[in-house]
């Protein structure tokens, strides 16, 4: 297939990856935006998206997508695009059972001279050994002679709006050098920023796992720093301002690690080393102690508000925010869910507030269910654990003002001056 006007796409998973893209090939060829989900297919017919990844006139401008949950939509298409999520389970171990749905799905509809391109993260090897595999069972075509693969994987950023799918620099790849190149003129047709062809799909995969483990080390690194600072006595903040004065000093700032990337990635890429007989340290280190971090917050909270003299057992406390990150609704694999865990351990009355969020989400993820309002006086304890627009507007006296009289305010994410709270991480 050598012949980019011929191809028609189907872009398998319609969440934070898979929509957008949807939307850009749709302003530009026909493209049928799959996914399981009928309520979410319904939601986008209506011209609505949840995740406010998309905006309702994006996807009237994409007059060449249509959205379907039926799979025999997919026969007509030659190119599928996989989007699906790739977690991990209670154990930290890969979940590739999405992943490995899509492909049977895509499978049982597969033609001669196809192509499946996979942009789930994934450890390297994944594609050409756990989906295609998948893809020839259900096809009963052989790989590299009547279909072929690609991987291009996603870089998403959730909330950002500066930085969209069509303005990052897009990684592409091929099972042949013939498909690598179909592939990679096919992501020139939308990605503006250019893109990189690697030289095999094993080397796409192995540099989005690397991608978010760079960063999860960088964060366990400033995560740990503050740890030893608060007990110094020394503000974190101020000494990251000060070390940032320096050129080459890299700007990342203590924090919960969640997220469908950051908080995942490694685990897949220290999966796969394990399988081949090497245990990494350095990667499981890190990812312990930012996993820990929530353990941490509430011991220093619990600390702070026994110094008060507030009785910590039955304690009100206010947790404002439950999405990953500021200013988006994206609850995966949030961390804020680890420090309400932890103080109900401590037996305190929780309340979570966040006005980005779906309650119902929330109820079906995690068993939390949001408060709509805060109500002024009410709490022994607050803690601002994500950076929203809105907490930031209400500055410190409006926060101050949802405690009683004697209470302890936990400033996760540097929102407020250090003058205006009891702690910052």
């Amino acid at each position: 297939m050598n012949d980019n006007s011929k191809l028609k796409l189907a872009i398998v998973g319609l969440g934070y990856v898979g929509l957008p893209l949807a939307v850009e090939f749709g302003k530009k060829r026909s493209v049928v935006g799959f996914d399981i989900n009928v309520r979410r297919i319904a939601e986008l017919q209506s011209g609505k998206d949840h995740t406010l990844e998309t905006e309702p006139e994006e996807l009237r401008d994409a007059k060449l997508l249509t959205f379907s949950s039926n799979p025999e939509e997919l026969r007509k298409c030659n190119v599928f695009i996989v989007t699906v999520p790739t977690p991990i389970d209670e154990h930290k171990r890969p979940d590739l059972t999405p992943l490995i749905k899509a492909s049977e799905t895509i499978g049982k509809v597969l033609k001669a001279g196809d192509i499946v391109i996979y942009e789930s993260t994934v450890y390297p090897g994944a594609t050409e050994e756990d989906c295609v595999p998948v893809l020839e069972k259900f096809s009963g075509l052989k790989f590299n002679r009547d279909f072929y693969a690609g991987y291009s994987p996603e870089r998403i950023n959730p909330g950002d709006k500066e930085h969209r799918v069509t303005t990052i620099k897009k990684v592409t790849s091929g099972s042949t050098p013939e498909i690598a190149d179909l592939v990679d003129a096919l992501y020139n047709e939308i990605i503006v920023a250019g893109t990189h062809k690697a030289p095999s799909i094993r080397v796409a995969e192995a540099a989005k796992v690397i991608e978010n483990t760079q960063r999860d080390l960088n964060i366990a690194l400033i995560n740990e720093l503050a740890v030893i600072f608060n007990k110094m006595g020394i503000d974190t903040e101020a000494v990251l301002k000060a070390a940032g004065t320096k050129w080459n000093f890299l700007p990342f700032r203590p924090g919960l690690v969640g997220g469908h990337c950051i908080g995942v990635d490694p685990y897949y890429l220290t999966h796969k080393a394990q399988a081949i007989g090497y245990h990494p340290e350095i990667i499981l280190a890190g990812r312990r102690l930012n996993d820990s971090m929530g353990s941490y917050v509430v011991a220093q909270f619990v600390k702070a508000m026994t110094k008060k003299r507030t009785h910590v057992d039955g304690a009100r406390v206010l947790v404002m925010g439950l999405a990953f990150k500021e200013n988006c609704p994206d609850l995966r694999n949030t961390r804020v869910v680890d420090i309400v865990a932890e103080l109900n351990d401590y037996n305190c009355k929780v309340d979570v507030y966040d006005p980005w969020v779906s309650a119902e989400e929330a109820v079906h993820e995690y068993g939390i269910t949001p408060i709509a309002q805060p109500q002024a006086g009410t709490y022994d304890g607050i803690i601002l654990a994500v950076a929203h627009n809105q907490f930031r507007a209400m500055g410190a006296d409006g926060i101050r003002a949802l405690g009683k009289p004697v209470h302890v305010l936990y400033d996760l994410k540097y929102v407020l001056e250090a003058g205006a709270v009891d702690l910052r991480l």
